[in-house]
């Protein structure tokens, strides 16, 4: 099966719980103001992946699980499903993150969409809206985003949703890649550092 992939972050913490293999699908129906990734947003671009490639790559790390973001992970549910099986196989765990609610994924009757939600431990809904930031809930971007935990593997008690957000920088050669959702602090020394040194990023 092959993936159409916009990035990948092989062992991150800034995606939630835990050490994560954290990938961005490439294409997203949906137009969501002040979308994080925009440049994820067509469906053409971004890198056609093996999945088998992909599944190697956990083999060898060290992480608890896998994160899944776009672009819009159920506008590729076929493959996702395949790619969440295969983690939940090797005993890591499965994060979401999606732009729709749950309800309206369950209503399409899709079984590609069924078999993703039936993988997935963490299920993160709803449109980011960059008007409401959420800086009480690690990992979540927008206050009305929800987190539908859906296994018993993690919990909503569990003191690691209350730590701050963490941005993550790392530069690939030429290139500046950033990920994770910053807390106010880390937003301003991130905007004071891009205005001394001319960055565009």
């Amino acid at each position: 099966m092959i993936l159409q992939i916009a990035t990948v972050v092989p062992c991150t913490e800034a995606e939630g719980p835990g050490r994560r293999f954290a990938l961005w699908f490439q294409g997203c129906p949906l137009r969501c103001p002040g979308c994080c990734n925009p440049e994820y947003l067509p469906f053409k671009g971004g890198q056609a992946v093996a999945l088998v490639d992909i599944v190697e790559q956990w083999q060898r790390s060290e992480i608890e699980g896998i994160t899944l973001l776009g672009g819009e992970p159920f506008a590729h549910a076929e493959g996702a499903a395949a790619l969440a099986r295969e983690a939940q196989e090797l005993g890591l765990s499965v994060m979401v993150f999606t732009g729709y609610l749950r309800e309206e994924l369950e209503a399409k009757n899709d079984p590609a969409t069924t078999a993703l939600l039936a993988e997935t431990d963490i299920l993160v809904d709803g449109p980011y809206e960059r008007e409401r930031p959420d800086f009480s809930r690690r990992w979540i971007g927008s206050t009305n985003q929800r987190i539908h935990f859906l296994t018993a593997r993690y919990r909503a008690d569990d003191p690691c949703w209350q730590k701050s957000n963490t941005l993550e920088i790392r530069v690939r050669g030429s290139e500046i890649v950033v990920n994770g959702f910053p807390a106010i602090p880390a937003l301003g020394l991130w905007k004071g550092w891009k205005r001394k040194s001319g960055a565009d990023v």
